[in-house]
């Protein structure tokens, strides 16, 4: 799929894997739409890519909806669809008192990272059903973000592996079902990477991680969660498919 003046919507857009996927498709001549909640930077990111962005609670119909609505406006409907959006608190199904993890506490992380992902995708393939297909008859590119505690949740992480984990089986299963209006649908299954909420940590938690990691030893970087969101649009055959972007990394339990 080309990339030159295709309109492209980034939910999350504002930090982190966002960020660096709103500006690895910004730099490819894409129009890009950022979705987030945090206006202050994600107009700023807009402004320097020359781009649009529109605040978005991606757990909310309305808002998902009118923002894709405005984006239509903006820019046409959208081509590449890339769900960036998504919380990851932590907590044991036991507490050190033996007490039970509030039950909202679980609903809100699926709430916004699993259900928030099919709100994005379903509005984003209604946005591109409308487009004119290529030679391939395809019309549109749908991108998730799942985990690799998709594959080994550590402790603590109930919601978020539940969460990710039906990203992960939903992909194929939406790649099948959008097929007949030539619309991809795959996944990317991040490992460590450097985001705010990692650089906010010491270095010495920084290194440790790092030393976790069989090759690279290092963590990785946005633009390079950028590039295989670039590498997915620009590979027709890719589709239903997710990857896993982690140096072989095999998470232990804690």
């Amino acid at each position: 799929m080309d990339f030159n003046n295709v309109p492209a919507v980034v939910t999350g857009g504002a930090s982190g894997l966002g960020e660096g996927t709103v500006r690895a498709l910004a730099a490819k001549g894409c129009k890009v739409a950022i979705l987030d909640l945090n206006e202050e930077r994600g107009r700023q990111i807009a402004e320097e890519i020359n781009g649009l962005y529109l605040h978005c609670d991606i757990a909310s119909a309305d808002s998902v909806e009118a923002a894709f609505a405005a984006a239509r406006e903006a820019h046409g409907a959208c081509g590449i669809a890339v769900n960036c959006a998504g919380i990851a608190p932590a907590k044991k199904i036991l507490d050190r008192d033996g007490q039970p993890m509030p039950l909202d506490a679980f609903s809100q992380v699926i709430n916004v990272n699993l259900i928030g992902s099919f709100n994005v995708l379903r509005v984003a393939a209604a946005d591109m059903a409308c487009r004119e297909a290529n030679a391939d008859g395809e019309r549109g590119i749908i991108i998730m973000t799942a985990s690799i505690a998709a594959y080994e949740g550590q402790i603590g992480q109930s919601a978020y592996t539940a969460s990710k984990g039906g990203v992960v089986a939903m992909t194929l299963q939406s790649a099948r079902e959008l097929a007949r209006q030539g619309i991809r649908v795959n996944t990317i299954a991040p490992g460590i990477f450097m985001t705010p909420m990692m650089a906010g940590m010491p270095q010495e938690v920084q290194d440790s991680l790092a030393a976790t990691l069989p090759f690279p030893q290092r963590l990785g970087q946005p633009q390079e969660f950028g590039l295989m969101v670039k590498q997915m649009v620009e590979n027709p055959v890719l589709n239903g498919e997710v990857v896993r972007l982690d140096c072989a990394l095999r998470m232990a339990p804690k």
